[in-house]
């Protein structure tokens, strides 16, 4: 997807039994097609996997008393069908890519369970979540709310961290102390979906009294070993299971639909364990926040360098900055023929550029068909990974990832057989179709029963697990491939009529993307609503797809809009962000 650069989006196959999940309250939003995507999912959750994972992908509702578990998996994807992405707008960390010439033992750095304990007894919390979700088929009401359980940590500065997902949606929050039967009321600071962080508030001051603030680490090596602390399911107390590092790797962050750098352990992270640390020594190595359903005691935690990017973003600005793209899509050069067509010499490596986000810095100076050689001075190998660490290496995403909003970067591309040099502005890049819409209320507009919405995934998930396959086909293509064209931009849909004397007979152009407005083209939901407001012509025209078009006499239809409202018992005819932004 371009909101960094794109990661391909497998047709998912429902006979895998091996997924990531992580513990959630809903059905999981999934990320949008990218722009090298191969072949089109077949799976309820499509999942926005890097063109080097192959890791099968999934949620669990976590720690909840009805919990159920969504899955979603892909085939593994050929190398040689691969395609380099930059990082989906999602950054692993922010730490400088280098090789390091000597390694650490695990015996050197080894733990115990009774370490772990001792150190987390007067640190780590249970978070207990009331949650309401938007209803996204009816925009102008929620779901109804469900309880849910997490872990969390406290860090210096009298937060707690924890996960994105604990809190998401949330309406009310407590925490308590191990040990403590008392739960104290909690705000939610900041909150990072891509990275499912999230920090955490206590007012009180008798909660502070005989804490312990943990210290973050750093990225563990192969085999080290970890302790996971938390409060998982089947039991109210603290608990403390072990494990050693499998791998370090960019992984799909399941919340948040995004590709960063994770940290694969042989502990088990279980419902509840969700926002605990992972503690390595006297430090914390990560924060755990999904598993690999159908397998053993393989878990996933989100490693010290993404955490010290949220803080660092929420540090700077006061809220979450998210996770910088260069906004490309790339294909490897491994094939000898294409590296001779593309006149590159013996000696070098890189990329092919082959689509650029609109909205991306990158399109200021890169062309389709650049080779892109190296980023910030690092090359940029055939299959798009650079080196990490000490004999690793890792896809130049990570590289993409740990530049700050609004920072410079160097890339030095091969055009045409001579090589260029440009500096382009790393930022954030948002979606056409967004994938996820957490803690905010969608936005609607309704006019004479016909009721207007922006084109979300969530939008897409309320028609059901198998959603790829059910809703509405052209839709849900335009959801996974279509880019911006324009800062703002939105698709902005007849999502259903509420029936009435005015519209009938245009009930059967619902789900269909609205074009223009009395011959004005639709560029989002707030300009769609500005027109229909200032309408001064006697009859108002709506151009959707496939040419269909719906006119009204304007003044029955206002007359009309009241009553609809009324019989359906909607209190307004608009969302309160669109309120806010008429009145402005």
């Amino acid at each position: 997807m371009l909101r960094s650069a794109s990661h391909a989006l497998r047709r998912l196959s429902s006979s895998s039994s091996r997924s990531l999940s992580t513990i959630h309250r809903r059905p999981p939003h999934r990320p949008i097609k990218t722009l090298s995507s191969l072949s089109p999912s077949t799976n309820p959750y499509p999942s926005l996997l890097s063109s080097f994972s192959n890791t099968h992908i999934a949620r669990y509702h976590h720690d909840h008393a009805a919990a159920a578990s969504f899955t979603a998996s892909t085939a593994p994807v050929p190398e040689e069908e691969e395609a380099v992405t930059d990082g989906d707008c999602a950054g692993e960390c922010t730490q400088v890519v280098q090789a390091r010439n000597t390694t650490t033992p695990a015996n050197n750095r080894s733990i115990d369970a009774y370490s772990a304990i001792e150190l987390a007894l007067d640190s780590v919390v249970k978070i207990f979540t009331i949650s309401s979700s938007p209803n996204y088929a009816l925009p102008w009401q929620n779901k109804s709310q469900r309880d849910s359980m997490g872990s969390g940590f406290v860090v210096a500065g009298k937060k707690i961290l924890t996960n994105a997902h604990v809190v998401a949606d949330c309406t009310f929050v407590l925490v308590r102390k191990h040990g403590s039967p008392t739960k104290y009321r909690a705000e939610v600071q900041a909150v990072g979906h891509e990275c499912d962080l999230a920090i955490l508030t206590v007012e009180s001051d008798e909660f502070w009294e005989g804490m312990t603030f943990l210290e973050l680490g750093d990225i563990p090596f192969l085999q080290e070993a970890v302790a996971v602390v938390g409060y998982p399911q089947g039991g109210d107390n603290i608990s403390v299971t072990q494990g050693v590092v499998s791998r370090v790797e960019p992984t799909q962050y399941v919340h948040g639909a995004t590709q960063l750098m994770a940290i694969q352990i042989d502990a088990a992270i279980n419902p509840g364990n969700s926002g605990g640390p992972a503690i390595m020594g006297d430090k914390v190595a990560g924060v755990a926040f999904q598993n690999l359903s159908g397998a053993e005691n393989i878990g996933y935690i989100i490693p010290v360098p993404v955490i010290k990017h949220f803080l660092a973003g929420v540090e700077e600005s006061g809220d979450y900055v998210g996770f910088c793209s260069l906004g490309l899509s790339c294909q490897p050069t491994e094939n000898v023929q294409l590296r001779e067509h593309f006149r590159m010499r013996g000696d070098m490596t890189g990329v092919l550029v082959s689509k650029i986000n609109p909205l991306s810095d990158a399109q200021r100076v890169l062309k389709k068909d650049d080779i892109l050689l190296m980023f910030d001075g690092v090359p940029i190998a055939n299959d798009g990974t650079v080196p990490f660490r000490n004999r690793e290496r890792i896809t130049f995403d990570h590289l993409v990832s740990m530049k700050r909003p609004n920072e410079m970067a160097k890339v030095r591309v091969l055009r045409n057989g001579e090589e260029h040099e440009f500096s382009i502005t790393i930022h954030p890049l948002q979606q056409l179709v967004p994938v996820h819409q957490f803690d905010k209320l969608p936005s609607y507009f309704i006019f004479a029963g016909l009721v207007f919405v922006p084109l979300t995934q969530p939008y897409l998930h309320e028609y059901g697990e198998d959603w790829y396959n059910t809703s509405p086909r052209r839709l849900c293509e335009r959801a996974l491939r279509e880019l911006p064209k324009k800062a703002g931009e939105q698709l902005v849909i007849l999502s259903q009529l509420l029936m009435d004397d005015i519209n009938m007979g245009y009930e059967r152009l619902a789900e269909l993307q609205v074009k223009k407005v009395n011959g004005v083209e639709v560029e989002n939901l707030k300009q769609l609503c500005s027109l229909v407001e200032g309408c001064t012509e006697e009859c108002l025209r709506f151009d959707l797809d496939d040419e269909r078009v719906i006119v009204l006499n304007y003044e029955l239809a206002k007359i009309a809009t009241c009553r609809i409202l009324k019989r359906h018992r909607i209190p307004s005819a608009m969302s309160i962000d669109l309120i806010d932004k008429v009145k402005d």
